[in-house]
């Protein structure tokens, strides 16, 4: 049975970051991007902007694949919180963990000064942030009132509010001690956000594994080439060595 690794995006993103997954992740792979409430197919939905609301819609069937087999989570930048935040759930829930807990361009909850209220954010301030990051298509920024203004923006802002909501109950979470879960953390070269030390800091929420990689690219690096076989291939080993009786017999 193949390993299902479910998938999920950054703030005021999609699914499609991973439509070349299933290919690149290589052999034993089955890829399930997990789409959040409120954009592209389910644009209609409201967005959840709290904890509550996020396991509301994500719990049921992450917890019944949980009993169905091996699975990993992957999840890039805000989406390494959401992955963070299920993991937890499940296991408190006493349902299996996931084999392998991999965050992308996601600083550790400790790492992050408490951020101020998205809702008190200025719509220039937020372009700015976004313009800073990259993650803008050309012009986007100087045309004021567009139909990405209108439909990223509001996502946008309101998947801030969640990563600091998720943040804030990581944090009050954390008298339950770290996950028995092993934690790959990946970064950018060329990241401008999220830099070595703050990915390092992920150590402390595992009593598992732990491993940190750099591949080529800036805080989007999830579009590129080279993060799939790393996952991939963590995925597998992870697997692997979790049939090992005893000390871990392999490295991410």
């Amino acid at each position: 049975m193949d390993l299902r690794l479910y998938c999920f995006a950054h703030a005021g993103a999609g699914v499609t970051s991973f439509g070349r997954w299933q290919q690149r992740c290589g052999p034993g792979i089955d890829i399930v991007p997990m789409l959040l409430p409120g954009r592209e197919a389910r644009r209609r939905e409201p967005r959840p902007t709290d904890r509550d609301a996020l396991l509301d819609d994500l719990f049921g069937p992450l917890a019944a694949a949980a009993e169905e087999g091996p699975y990993a989570l992957y999840g890039h930048s805000l989406g390494g919180m959401v992955a963070h935040t299920l993991t937890r759930a499940l296991l408190d829930a006493g349902l299996p963990g996931p084999r392998l807990l991999a965050v992308g361009a996601c600083p550790a909850p400790h790492t992050v000064a408490p951020a101020a209220d998205p809702g008190d954010i200025t719509d220039e301030q937020l372009l700015r942030f976004v313009g800073d990051l990259g993650s803008a298509p050309d012009g986007a920024l100087a045309e004021r009132g567009s139909v990405w203004h209108r439909t990223v923006l509001p996502v946008l802002r309101d998947d801030l509010k969640l990563a600091r909501a998720l943040r804030a109950a990581a944090m009050d979470d954390v008298a339950e001690g770290p996950l028995p879960v092993p934690v790959l953390a990946v970064g950018g070269r060329e990241d401008p956000v999220v830099g070595p030390a703050a990915l390092a800091g992920w150590q402390r929420w595992t009593s598992s594994r732990f491993v940190r990689r750099t591949v080529p690219g800036d805080h989007f690096f999830v579009r590129g080439p080279e993060l799939p076989p790393l996952i991939g291939r963590a995925c597998r080993v992870a697997r692997r060595t979790a049939l090992v009786p005893g000390p871990a017999g392999g490295q991410l």
